[in-house]
């Protein structure tokens, strides 16, 4: 699963109109949330750090809600930019999340579990399972 980094708002207009996932690292407006919908109509899920997240509006949130987009909170840990423009997932990680579904664990549980050995954010880890392995 790649995750396509944005760092900047004038990104968000050289952006693949096929994106899926993006990484939100800077502080977006409600604007700068249009337009990326805009560019990218295919976008399932949008990530922003924590401290971003609280700022963001009722608005918003609820037209995301609308256009089936999920709004995750997260940070990425350890990845450059300047070497690469997509933060990937592990496969190992998104297996390890299939087995612990499978195997009857919660999502909660599961979340708690894989964070603990990845860096990943809770609610991307909720996400994949919600997506990826249940879906």
């Amino acid at each position: 699963m790649r995750i396509r980094v944005v760092s900047s708002r004038n990104e968000i207009y050289g952006l693949s109109p096929n994106e899926r996932i993006v990484h939100i690292a800077f502080r977006p407006s409600n604007v700068d949330l249009l337009n990326l919908m805009k560019v990218c109509p295919r976008l399932r899920a949008i990530q922003v750090p924590p401290s971003y997240n609280k700022t963001l509006s009722r608005a918003i949130r609820l037209f995301l809600d609308m256009q089936g987009v999920d709004l995750l909170e997260g940070d990425i840990w350890g990845h450059r930019k300047d070497i690469d423009e997509y933060y990937v997932v592990d496969e190992d990680a998104i297996e390890q999340i299939g087995d612990l579904i499978t195997g009857g664990e919660s999502i909660d549980d599961t979340a708690a579990h894989v964070q603990m050995r990845t860096k990943l954010a809770p609610d991307l880890i909720k996400y994949i399972a919600k997506s990826k392995i249940i879906a």
